[in-house]
């Protein structure tokens, strides 16, 4: 297996960078169709509309649905052809992303992607994950190629409420345990290719970014403040993460996280969140030493991420088998886990998962 790494063409993150906006897209082209979330299109369409003024170019914005489901990328796909757009953007989070990057690759045109927040790492990634209109895992698509440009506008990000930065480090958290799980197993990465030592590198110093700043980060995104350590956060929550998992691959974290979108009372948990939780699963999967396990728990409690099965929203501990089941599915990236893992292991890996976490909380 060759190995490969793919990134976005073009990275930019800084303080009121969507008031350059223009300079950074205008050679992809000069028709604009931005899907906003909206939140996303109230924080960015003032600035991006400044970055726009007096410049040849057309600019027009529509809010999706909030899923990225099939029906709404095809909606989506008819605006832009209806409105002959040379580059599709997204604003928004992680759906209005999905949505944005499907509609892009089935037009053949360039896609921009505009965070409004940094809850998941799907800016840079070369790959959507679509759900069925009721808003459970479909499928992933994965793309010849990442995205066109990413602009991160640290000022608005950091507006944004604080749980979004810190469901974005549940979702880097498990950056580092699932590539470093795929390279023992010689597993592909997201991008179908062997890992990299450039991927691993960007994986660890993700891990190492969070340990160090993430604390310090939460506390002055609660504040609406912008720091070092914010924007530090920001670039690993959104470049490191995304790169990171791009090119080094998934196992048990992700699949956790897919499996709890079957029960009903997680509708109101982050995907970071249940991506934090299941990084302590996998853990327990792999007889991580005690030290790490009490390195991550005690990370995730500095920041307010889950570490029991109540915080993500479940307390009938036998649904946990119905979620185990689905994270199991054929197809999924927890069999990228040395030996495999039955839903039956999983299961009591997620049980273990949560004694460790209640008798942290002290319960």
């Amino acid at each position: 297996m060759l190995k490969l790494m793919r990134a976005p063409s073009k990275y930019v993150q800084g303080k009121d960078a969507l008031l350059e906006l223009y300079d950074h897209v205008k050679d992809l082209g000069n028709s604009f169709l931005f899907i906003c979330s909206k939140s996303g299109i109230k924080a960015a369409q003032p600035k991006i509309e400044k970055s726009f003024a007096g410049k040849e170019a057309k600019i027009q914005f529509e809010v999706f649905g909030g899923i990225s489901s099939t029906s709404e990328i095809a909606k989506m796909q008819k605006i832009a052809r209806d409105n002959q757009i040379e580059v599709i953007c997204a604003i928004g989070g992680g759906s209005a992303i999905d949505t944005a990057k499907a509609a892009a690759f089935y037009e053949k045109l360039p896609v921009v992607i505009i965070p409004t927040v940094c809850a998941t790492d799907a800016p840079c990634t070369g790959l959507s994950v679509i759900y069925h209109d009721d808003g459970t895992f479909s499928h992933y698509i994965f793309y010849p190629k990442n995205p066109d440009a990413v602009i991160v506008d640290s000022s608005i990000i950091v507006k944004a409420p604080v749980r979004f930065l810190v469901a974005g480090m549940g979702d880097a958290l498990g950056t580092y345990f699932e590539a470093r799980m795929c390279l023992k197993t010689n597993s592909p990465s997201l991008e179908n290719g062997g890992i990299t030592k450039s991927a691993m590198a960007l994986c660890e110093l993700c891990y190492e970014t969070l340990l160090e700043d993430g604390y310090k980060a939460m506390k002055a995104a609660k504040q609406g403040v912008l720091t070092p350590a914010v924007e530090a956060i920001i670039e690993a929550n959104t470049y490191l993460s995304g790169v990171g998992a791009d090119n080094g691959g998934l196992a048990t974290s992700h699949s956790v996280y897919n499996g709890f979108t079957a029960l009903e009372e997680c509708e109101g948990t982050m995907h970071g969140e249940l991506v934090a939780f299941g990084t302590l699963a996998q853990l327990i999967l792999e007889d991580a030493p005690m030290e790490e396990m009490e390195e991550v728990i005690d990370f995730c409690l500095s920041v307010g991420l889950p570490v029991t099965l109540e915080q993500i929203g479940v307390t009938d501990k036998t649904r946990v088998l119905i979620a185990a089941e689905k994270a199991c599915a054929p197809g999924e990236s927890i069999h990228n886990m040395l030996g495999d893992v039955t839903p039956d292991q999983l299961y009591n890996a997620l049980l273990a998962a949560d004694a460790f976490g209640m008798e942290y909380l002290g319960k």
